[in-house]
Protein backbone atom coordinates (compact mmCIF):
# COMPACT_ATOMS: atom_id res chain seq x y z
CA UNK A 1 0.00 0.00 0.00
CA UNK A 2 1.21 3.66 -1.02
CA UNK A 3 0.06 6.93 0.48
CA UNK A 4 0.77 10.05 -0.36
CA UNK A 5 1.36 12.35 2.97
CA UNK A 6 1.84 15.68 4.08
CA UNK A 7 4.19 17.82 5.91
CA UNK A 8 1.86 19.80 8.20
CA UNK A 9 5.07 22.30 9.45
CA UNK A 10 6.39 22.59 5.52
CA UNK A 11 3.79 21.58 3.19
CA UNK A 12 5.84 19.10 1.37
CA UNK A 13 4.18 16.11 -0.32
CA UNK A 14 5.95 12.49 -0.14
CA UNK A 15 4.73 9.22 -0.50
CA UNK A 16 5.09 6.23 2.19
CA UNK A 17 5.04 2.60 1.53
CA UNK A 18 3.07 0.25 4.09
CA UNK A 19 1.97 1.32 7.24
CA UNK A 20 4.21 2.51 9.50
CA UNK A 21 4.15 4.25 13.14
CA UNK A 22 5.87 7.41 12.67
CA UNK A 23 7.06 8.96 9.29
CA UNK A 24 9.93 11.54 9.27
CA UNK A 25 9.40 14.75 6.41
CA UNK A 26 12.05 14.43 3.70
CA UNK A 27 12.47 18.07 4.03
CA UNK A 28 12.15 19.32 7.11
CA UNK A 29 13.00 16.21 9.10
CA UNK A 30 10.02 16.70 11.36
CA UNK A 31 8.68 13.30 12.56
CA UNK A 32 4.96 12.82 13.79
CA UNK A 33 3.31 9.55 14.13
CA UNK A 34 1.67 8.28 10.59
CA UNK A 35 -2.28 8.18 11.77
CA UNK A 36 -1.89 12.26 12.33
CA UNK A 37 0.14 12.59 8.44
CA UNK A 38 -2.57 13.72 6.55
CA UNK A 39 -2.92 11.26 3.53
CA UNK A 40 -4.34 12.56 0.30
CA UNK A 41 -4.87 9.43 -1.17
CA UNK A 42 -3.61 5.70 -0.02
CA UNK A 43 -3.50 3.15 -3.21
CA UNK A 44 -1.90 -0.70 -3.82
CA UNK A 45 -0.37 1.17 -7.28
CA UNK A 46 2.70 3.12 -6.68
CA UNK A 47 2.58 4.43 -10.23
CA UNK A 48 -1.15 6.08 -9.30
CA UNK A 49 0.41 7.69 -5.91
CA UNK A 50 3.27 9.02 -7.77
CA UNK A 51 0.76 10.40 -10.36
CA UNK A 52 -1.21 11.79 -7.85
CA UNK A 53 1.54 13.17 -5.96
CA UNK A 54 3.12 14.80 -9.47
CA UNK A 55 -0.07 16.28 -9.96
CA UNK A 56 -0.97 17.95 -6.71
CA UNK A 57 2.75 19.13 -7.23
CA UNK A 58 1.71 20.78 -10.45
CA UNK A 59 -1.35 22.39 -9.32
CA UNK A 60 0.90 24.13 -6.48
CA UNK A 61 2.71 25.79 -9.15
CA UNK A 62 0.23 26.93 -11.28
CA UNK A 63 0.78 23.90 -14.01
CA UNK A 64 -2.08 21.55 -13.44
CA UNK A 65 -3.01 21.50 -16.88
CA UNK A 66 0.30 21.73 -18.50
CA UNK A 67 0.55 18.19 -16.37
CA UNK A 68 -2.61 16.84 -17.52
CA UNK A 69 -1.32 17.11 -20.92
CA UNK A 70 1.63 14.83 -20.06
CA UNK A 71 1.54 11.18 -20.66
CA UNK A 72 1.46 8.38 -17.12
CA UNK A 73 4.73 7.67 -15.39
CA UNK A 74 4.45 4.03 -16.96
CA UNK A 75 4.62 5.13 -20.56
CA UNK A 76 6.85 8.02 -20.33
CA UNK A 77 8.84 5.47 -18.93
CA UNK A 78 8.70 3.24 -21.95
CA UNK A 79 9.92 5.98 -23.68
CA UNK A 80 13.01 6.67 -22.24
CA UNK A 81 14.26 3.50 -22.61
CA UNK A 82 13.43 3.61 -26.36
CA UNK A 83 15.15 7.14 -27.09
CA UNK A 84 18.76 7.37 -27.81
CA UNK A 85 21.05 5.31 -29.59
CA UNK A 86 22.53 2.05 -28.27
CA UNK A 87 26.22 1.83 -27.14
CA UNK A 88 27.55 0.00 -30.23
CA UNK A 89 25.68 3.01 -32.40
CA UNK A 90 27.44 5.46 -29.97
CA UNK A 91 30.75 4.00 -29.73
CA UNK A 92 30.77 3.77 -33.71
CA UNK A 93 29.66 7.45 -34.05
CA UNK A 94 32.92 8.46 -32.20
CA UNK A 95 35.29 7.01 -34.61
CA UNK A 96 36.30 3.74 -31.97
CA UNK A 97 35.37 0.13 -32.66
CA UNK A 98 32.58 -1.80 -30.10
CA UNK A 99 35.10 -4.75 -30.53
CA UNK A 100 37.94 -3.72 -29.89
CA UNK A 101 36.57 -1.90 -26.98
CA UNK A 102 34.59 -5.10 -25.66
CA UNK A 103 37.88 -7.03 -26.06
CA UNK A 104 39.94 -4.63 -23.85
CA UNK A 105 37.30 -5.30 -21.44
CA UNK A 106 36.98 -8.81 -21.01
CA UNK A 107 40.86 -8.74 -20.80
CA UNK A 108 40.53 -5.91 -18.44
CA UNK A 109 38.73 -8.24 -16.68
CA UNK A 110 39.78 -11.05 -16.67
CA UNK A 111 43.59 -9.80 -15.98
CA UNK A 112 45.66 -10.36 -12.42
CA UNK A 113 46.22 -7.64 -9.98
CA UNK A 114 50.08 -6.71 -9.38
CA UNK A 115 49.75 -8.86 -6.06
CA UNK A 116 48.41 -11.74 -7.72
CA UNK A 117 51.12 -11.98 -10.02
CA UNK A 118 53.84 -11.41 -7.17
CA UNK A 119 51.61 -14.76 -5.24
CA UNK A 120 51.93 -16.33 -8.61
CA UNK A 121 55.36 -16.45 -9.07
CA UNK A 122 56.38 -17.56 -5.56
CA UNK A 123 53.98 -20.34 -6.06
CA UNK A 124 54.66 -21.63 -9.58
CA UNK A 125 58.48 -21.31 -9.22
CA UNK A 126 61.11 -23.46 -8.14
CA UNK A 127 62.78 -22.22 -4.80
CA UNK A 128 61.88 -18.60 -5.73
CA UNK A 129 64.65 -16.08 -4.70
CA UNK A 130 63.86 -12.54 -4.47
CA UNK A 131 65.32 -12.72 -8.00
CA UNK A 132 63.61 -14.62 -9.80
CA UNK A 133 60.49 -13.33 -8.43
CA UNK A 134 61.35 -9.68 -10.05
CA UNK A 135 62.58 -11.34 -13.06
CA UNK A 136 58.91 -13.53 -13.56
CA UNK A 137 57.16 -10.43 -12.61
CA UNK A 138 58.77 -7.63 -14.29
CA UNK A 139 58.12 -10.15 -17.76
CA UNK A 140 54.16 -9.54 -17.03
CA UNK A 141 54.53 -5.85 -16.67
CA UNK A 142 55.19 -5.66 -12.44
CA UNK A 143 57.82 -3.01 -11.56
CA UNK A 144 60.31 -4.53 -9.75
CA UNK A 145 60.22 -2.46 -6.69
CA UNK A 146 56.72 -2.57 -6.13
CA UNK A 147 57.56 -6.89 -6.28
CA UNK A 148 60.16 -6.08 -3.68
CA UNK A 149 57.73 -4.03 -1.18
CA UNK A 150 54.91 -6.97 -2.03
CA UNK A 151 57.04 -10.14 -1.01
CA UNK A 152 58.07 -7.64 2.06
CA UNK A 153 54.69 -6.88 3.16
CA UNK A 154 53.44 -10.97 2.59
CA UNK A 155 56.29 -11.96 4.82
CA UNK A 156 55.32 -9.47 7.80
CA UNK A 157 51.74 -10.34 6.68
CA UNK A 158 52.42 -14.19 7.70
CA UNK A 159 51.18 -15.08 3.89
CA UNK A 160 54.82 -15.76 3.06
CA UNK A 161 58.22 -17.29 4.58
CA UNK A 162 61.35 -16.40 3.48
CA UNK A 163 64.54 -18.74 4.76
CA UNK A 164 68.19 -18.57 2.98
CA UNK A 165 66.37 -16.26 0.13
CA UNK A 166 64.05 -18.95 -0.51
CA UNK A 167 60.62 -17.63 -0.45
CA UNK A 168 56.74 -19.73 0.04
CA UNK A 169 53.65 -19.15 0.29
CA UNK A 170 51.53 -20.41 3.74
Amino acid sequence: MYAVVGCDECAALWIVEGDPETSQCPRCGRTRGHEKRREFVTTEDEDHAREVRSSMLAARQGEGEAFAELDSFAELEGRVEEAGIDDETYLEGSGLDPERIAEAAEEEATSKSREEIVREAVQTLDAPTEADVVEYTTRRDVPADYTKRALAKLVRAGEATESNGTYRLL
